[in-house]
């Protein structure tokens, strides 16, 4: 589980905003789980689902195709 925060720190460059939507479209599409804690501030992590995890091969094989075909 990652929060909102480290997954900022992890993707240099990108905007709140973007993260913010790509996070949503994630969850909305069953990529990742959302858990919210009711704290001040806001707690908030982020995992990966079964259906996330299951496409890890798929992205990691379109990486080495890309890297090998630059």
């Amino acid at each position: 589980m990652l929060r909102y925060g480290e997954l900022k720190r992890t993707i240099p460059g990108i905007s709140e905003k973007m993260l913010i939507q790509e996070l949503n479209f994630l969850v909305e599409h069953k990529l990742i789980s959302k858990k919210s804690f009711p704290e001040i501030p806001p707690k908030v992590e982020y995992s990966l689902t079964k259906l996330g995890q299951n496409t890890l091969p798929i992205i990691d094989r379109l990486a080495t195709f890309g890297l090998e075909n630059l």
